[in-house]
């Protein structure tokens, strides 16, 4: 699956790394039921989603010091949350199902 939404870098405050998806995901977006690619620029962007005061302000230091993963969460649907996760060496950003963790 690839996302366009990379073509925006102007707006991204990290780089993402290699961006994958989990089954679960792939499978929502085949259906589709899902649109991943807003909540990823939200992600790119530093707006974390549906997290707590102490978990946003983790993921800040995280952005700013470079040694630590960075985590969005994001209510999709009231059936459906989607979790992103960007490696700490900021390789890898994975999409996923919080059952898929």
């Amino acid at each position: 699956m690839t996302l366009a939404v990379l073509n925006r870098a102007s707006q991204q405050r990290f780089s993402p790394g290699q961006v994958v998806v989990t089954a679960g995901i792939d499978e929502l977006v085949r259906q589709g039921q899902l649109n991943p690619a807003p909540y990823l620029r939200r992600h790119l962007g530093g707006d974390w989603g549906d997290l707590s005061d102490n978990d946003r302000r983790l993921n800040d230091a995280a952005l700013k010091s470079g040694e630590d993963r960075l985590f969005s969460s994001y209510q999709v649907t009231p059936d459906l949350k989607l979790w992103i996760i960007t490696e700490w060496d900021r390789s890898v950003t994975t999409l996923l199902l919080p059952s898929e963790y």
